[in-house]
């Protein structure tokens, strides 16, 4: 029973809680190749480290969303802080893989609870600009986390192993717990609840499907029949997703009437390959620094390091340049500096300099990100009706971390590889990649046209 009402406890406690998911998503990727080694792992195995957490986060955030709203928001943030914890005390201890990858999915599950009512709880703690600081607030912190979690998760890596990654979890969850639970006042709105139960098992069958047969065609370079009656039933599975959701019409998960925006459809379309680029080379540097490039799993996290700096100073100034300039060209422009950060990364080899080769490809991209993060998420909310405001926040959250998950799914016949055979299917993937981000630059020129930023 909470003992006061005071605001700040509330984001103190949202933050707590939502940094478990920044955190985690950022430290994992300098433990994957000790995470791969300690098990004897394959191409596959590393990328369902990733994506069994990625594929019910991408899935259900939504529904989490909506289930906060139906039985309350604070419970749904304890319970879902509470599973996080438990799974990662499970990733810590895990005998072997399958568990370790159960463990994960669970993580996901809780992250997909926690992540939209820590911001619902938020927005109905605070009103006018104090909302808007809070938010700000919270998503430094979470930006803040993100950048020193590497580090962390490198020091312990190497002197004490990977599993001690997953107990830095376990102070933060009990501190949103226990905060969350003698400060934080309930908050629900039944009437904005959209429990869409069927739609919610269908987008993760159908996403499930099509990520594990992508993996396993990645993985082996071999389009076997399992892979291709996977993806055929995952794309089956979301069509008739679709069809559900356009039968429930405003009770979806996913209501359709969005998309009858240009605007709307084009920015996430955007948001998919632009993430979608963005996440393989978030993967990708570290995994080969370490295993080719003779990095200590410290030094990869350092090399990250300008990343978040970069986006937490610069993408505040971007989005108010934005919002006095108007977003599209920013859109624009954005995805094309990604790009050449990502080509810039083909410097980066077994035996190159740091400041010569990844410190400029990580400044380049995160150039590029600070500049279309905050406009394209401004663009989002700004293209929908009021009342679809919420929807369109957690639907285009859920189309950044889907964009990552079938990126990672893509990428096993790098991963499968070692030593230079691993640094050339690194330089073929950043061009793949270069070419997605050019390729969100053209959603934004031919479907973004005119569109409303919501500061």
């Amino acid at each position: 029973m909470s003992k006061t009402h005071d605001p700040r406890w509330t984001l103190a406690a949202c933050v707590l809680a939502s940094s478990l998911s920044f955190v985690d998503g950022s430290v994992l990727n300098v433990a994957l190749p000790a995470i791969r080694a300690s098990y004897g792992a394959g191409a596959a195995d590393v990328q369902w480290v990733v994506n069994a957490y990625l594929l019910p986060l991408s899935a259900l955030l939504l529904l989490g969303g909506a289930v906060g709203d139906h039985y309350g928001r604070r419970r749904l943030l304890v319970f879902g802080t509470g599973l996080f914890a438990a799974a990662s005390l499970v990733c810590a201890l895990a005998p072997s893989l399958p568990i370790l990858l159960v463990a994960r999915a669970a993580q996901g599950i809780g992250a997909a609870l926690l992540l939209p009512n820590s911001l619902a709880l938020l927005n109905a703690a605070y009103d006018g600009e104090k909302r808007g600081r809070a938010v700000g607030i919270w998503a430094a912190a979470g930006a803040a986390a993100a950048a020193i979690a590497p580090l962390i998760g490198g020091w312990l890596v190497d002197q004490v192993g990977w599993p001690s990654i997953f107990y830095i979890n376990l102070p933060l969850a009990a501190g949103a717990i226990l905060l969350a639970l003698w400060f934080v006042a309930e908050s629900q709105d039944k009437g904005a609840a959209r429990t869409d139960y069927p739609g919610a098992s269908l987008a993760t069958l159908g996403l499930g499907g099509t990520t594990y047969g992508l993996t396993r065609w990645s993985s082996s370079a071999i389009l076997d029949p399992v892979a291709i009656a996977t993806i055929a039933a995952g794309l089956v599975m979301l069509a008739v997703f679709l069809w559900v959701e356009a039968r429930r019409g405003e009770a979806a998960m996913m209501p359709l009437a969005m998309f009858a925006d240009r605007c709307f459809a084009g920015l996430n379309l955007l948001t998919f390959l632009l993430y979608g680029a963005f996440g393989a080379a978030m993967l990708l540097i570290p995994y080969v620094l370490i295993s080719a490039g003779s990095y200590s799993p410290v030094e990869a996290g350092l090399a990250m390091l300008p990343l978040p700096v970069l986006l937490t100073l610069a993408s505040p100034p971007m989005g108010q340049l934005a919002a006095r300039l108007g977003p599209r060209w920013f859109l624009i422009v954005g995805p094309l500096v990604v790009a050449g950060g990502l080509l810039l990364g083909g410097r980066i080899g077994s035996a190159t300099a740091y400041w010569s080769s990844v410190f400029p490809a990580m400044t380049v991209m995160a150039a590029g990100m600070a500049i279309a993060v905050a406009p394209l998420t401004a663009s989002v909310l700004g293209s929908v009706e009021e009342r679809h405001v919420g929807t369109a926040s957690g639907f285009n959250s859920a189309v950044a971390r889907t964009g990552g998950l079938i990126a990672t799914a893509s990428l096993g016949v790098v991963l499968a590889r070692e030593g230079d055979a691993l640094i050339a299917g690194f330089h073929l993937a950043l061009v793949g990649g270069a070419i997605t981000a050019v390729a969100a630059s053209a959603a934004a020129v031919m479907m973004v046209k005119k569109v409303t930023m919501k500061t």
